[in-house]
């Protein structure tokens, strides 16, 4: 059996590796120009996060849970101050007055879970669009933020839709309804002295008896 040179066999080995890195890079070389998926930071759930730049509050999952007509909502969010010092951060709506939390050193305010949510009146922002929200805490200039505004319709979101405003009383119900009935105009009656006591044009009358001044005959005055 014959051998072949060394010479002969290195530039063939040196031509197989050669390809083979060609080979490697074609396959994998996208994977050092494009962003890794993983490390693309992103919100899981239908809230939106706000950059840590916006202050030493970390806000997460920062949504709107709104009624049908999009009048009313509330702010639902979680606060986290990660830092060794209370802090308060400022919501605020274009119109609307800002809203001031306070969140201790170490701790976290969860908004719409531990702690009851923001109600924003008059948001007139319809479900499915976004309200242009700022939040600022500590000596930061802020940072403006597209809130998703939600409804109802998901089970888990039922309970933090806002309850309508409070209705009239029942009272004041019942006086709408049925005014104080007024005397007739012809018939000026009116009341004196501590035990309602009723008089006709100026004069008393009867308590127990006496002559109607209405029908002309005996009865008790009512």
């Amino acid at each position: 059996m014959k051998s072949r040179p060394a010479a002969s066999i290195a530039p063939r080995l040196l031509a197989s590796i050669a390809l083979g890195a060609v080979a490697l890079l074609g396959t994998t070389g996208c994977t050092f120009i494009t962003d890794q998926a993983t490390e693309i930071p992103y919100s899981p759930s239908d809230g939106v996060n706000v950059s840590n730049d916006a202050g030493p509050v970390k806000v997460r999952n920062a949504m709107i849970v709104a009624t049908e007509d999009g009048s009313t909502g509330n702010f639902v969010a979680g606060l986290v101050n990660d830092t060794a010092d209370d802090e308060t951060i400022t919501i605020s709506l274009e119109g609307h007055e800002p809203f001031e939390v306070d969140v201790p050193a170490g701790e976290r305010v969860s908004l719409g879970a531990d702690e009851e949510p923001l109600r924003i009146d008059d948001l007139n922002v319809q479900p499915g669009a976004n309200a242009e929200v700022l939040f600022q805490s500590g000596d930061s200039s802020g940072r403006t933020a597209d809130v998703p505004v939600l409804d109802g319709t998901l089970p888990y979101y039922s309970d933090l839709v806002p309850a309508p405003s409070r209705p009239p009383s029942w009272s004041s119900r019942r006086n709408r309804r049925h005014p104080p009935r007024r005397p007739h105009p012809d018939i000026p009656l009116s009341v004196h002295g501590r035990r309602g006591r009723l008089a006709f044009r100026g004069r008393p009358l009867p308590v127990c008896g006496g002559v109607s001044p209405r029908t002309g005959t005996r009865g008790r005055a009512r």
